[in-house]
Parts: C-alpha cells; sequence; structure tokens
C-alpha cells in the first residue's frame, strides 16, 4: 500500500521504516532536508497516487493545524488524512470539518510505543467512520505488534475517539511511571533491600506489578545505579494535564493520576515553597526542627 508521512521524527523515521519492511511504498516528507524523501508537501502530494493517504505525524497544536491546513490546499477530493501525533481530541472535529469540505476524510490516531515501535510495534487507537478506518487498515496492521490479531489496536470511535482515548492512556502512564517510581525510592532508602535493581528486574515474571514500564526502570537502573547522571527535572507532554482538565469537566475523580502531574510540577523546583511552608508549618504547631537553607 502506498503511504505519504509528514514528520520524520523520533517516531515518524521508525514507523516510515516499519511500514517499509512491511512491504508499503512510504513517502516521507520533513523539513529536514537529509531525511525527506521530498522537498515539499507539494512534491508529496503529487508522488502518491489518487486516491491518497497521508499521515501527519508532527508536533500537537499550531504546527499540526498548519500541517492540515497546507494538505488541504495540495490534497484532492477522496484523499485522507490520519493524524498519528498527540494532538488534544477537541482539536480534531475542526480538522476533520477543514478536510471534509475539500472532501477529504479524516482520521485520528493515537500511537503508542515510542522509540521501541519500530521492532516491537505501536498500540493504536483510531477514531473516524467505519469507512475512513478501513481504508487505511493495512497500514494499521504492519504498524501494530505482530500476531496481535484482537489487541494493539481499537476502533475506539467516530473522530476524536482516537485522541481521547490516548490521552486516558497516557494520564495512566503518568500514575504508573509514579507509583513504581516511589517504589524503588522505597526500596533504595532501606539498609535491608541489597540490591534494588535486582528487586525489580524480579518483578519481571510471576508478579501482578510486571510491565513493560517496570522493566525499563530495571533496565535504566542496571544501566545507571542510583541514577546519579538523571536530573529529577520532568517535563509534562500535555497529555497529562488534559486528562485530569477533562476529568474535571465528567466530574471523574482522578486523583492518582492528578497527584503524579503535579509530582512533575514539583520535580522542577529546586526548592519547594510549598514544602517549605509545611516545615514552617510544623515549626509553628509543634515546634518541630527546620533546617537552615543556609
Amino acid at each position: 500500500m502506498q503511504l505519504g508521512l509528514v514528520g520524520l521524527g523520533k517516531m515518524g523515521f521508525n514507523m516510515r521504516e516499519r511500514l517499509r519492511r512491511g512491504g508499503h511504498e512510504v513517502i516521507g516528507y520533513d523539513t529536514r532536508a537529509e531525511i525527506s524523501d521530498v522537498s515539499t508537501l507539494t512534491a508529496l502530494a503529487e508522488s502518491l497516487s489518487a486516491p491518497r493517504i497521508v499521515w501527519v505525524m508532527v508536533p500537537s497544536g499550531a504546527i499540526t493545524t498548519e500541517t492540515i491546513r497546507s494538505l488541504a490546499d495540495v490534497l484532492s477530493a477522496g484523499d485522507l488524512v490520519i493524524d498519528g501525533g498527540n494532538s488534544r481530541y477537541t482539536d480534531d472535529l475542526p480538522h476533520a470539518e477543514l478536510l471534509g469540505k475539500k472532501g477529504i476524510g479524516y482520521v485520528d490516531a493515537g500511537v503508542s510505543g515510542g522509540v521501541w515501535g519500530l521492532t516491537e510495534g505501536y498500540g493504536l487507537m483510531v477514531g473516524g467512520s467505519d469507512e475512513d478506518v478501513a481504508r487505511a487498515m493495512p497500514i494499521f496492521d504492519t504498524l501494530r505488534p505482530e500476531g496481535a490479531l484482537e489487541d494493539g489496536f481499537v476502533h475506539a470511535g467516530p473522530v476524536g475517539a482516537g485522541h481521547f482515548t490516548k490521552m486516558v492512556h497516557n494520564g495512566i502512564e503518568y500514575a504508573l511511571m509514579t507509583a513504581y517510581s516511589e517504589g524503588y525510592e522505597m526500596l533504595a532508602a532501606e539498609d535491608l533491600v541489597r540490591d534494588p535493581q535486582a528487586v525489580i528486574q524480579a518483578w519481571s515474571n510471576g508478579t501482578v506489578v510486571r510491565s513493560w514500564l517496570q522493566q525499563l526502570l530495571a533496565k535504566a537502573l542496571k544501566e545507571d545505579p542510583g541514577l546519579g547522571g538523571i536530573s529529577g527535572y520532568t517535563e509534562d507532554s500535555g497529555e497529562g494535564r488534559w486528562t485530569v482538565e477533562e476529568a474535571i469537566r465528567l466530574r471523574v475523580p482522578v486523583p492518582t493520576i492528578a497527584g503524579s502531574l503535579f509530582d512533575r510540577f514539583r520535580s522542577r523546583q529546586d526548592d519547594s515553597p510549598t514544602m517549605k511552608a509545611v516545615a514552617a508549618l510544623r515549626n509553628q504547631f509543634g515546634g518541630h526542627s527546620v533546617k537552615s537553607s543556609q
């Protein structure tokens, strides 16, 4: 099958390679000429046979919107655009309507798998019409993990459902990472535990907490015991925030996900004003000692 792919970053580059290994013809476009197959979006459109399918894999927000607007100008009725980036689901309907005015279909695809997707495959959550999703299924089947006939892919609903489910997926990811990391800190703090990395490694089989994230933590600790070469400063990609915001709108309590998001904010403070205030309060009401900042 033929596919145009816009955006050859960490994930897009590997997706192009996985699809090519699967027998698909992929023509990629990126602003970096050294990795791009064509020089412009117009050239990309001209290189594809109608009806075309173009997958967009660029950063969410204004860049995605501008890319879709540009594609609307160079594609034709009957073509299909798939947004596989981490767009907010509320952007999907406007994008679909913009393309729909030109007779161009739209599918939103949440993609999970990171840099491991090339070899392990990608988890896919898509939104769109039955017709548009069915048309792109050969692409989805190649991208998802091999042998995952019932797992690794879901047509979650109409336009917007793919990115909504990916948003919730990433909110859960925030919470899981925090839980594993808190557990590691407890293991490292207890002198009875000789090797925290070995404990986390042992959890990889036969335990109810085994997971890919747990295995990646074991790998990180093996490569850098004590994680001395890593700063605790942690960014958030936006989807954790969106999950909490949507939970408020839906009146769904998500204290664990919310707490993991706020932990990331706290990680960026060299000396937390909140914890300074907590220390001061403990001193005021209980006479507990405080440590000088000097």
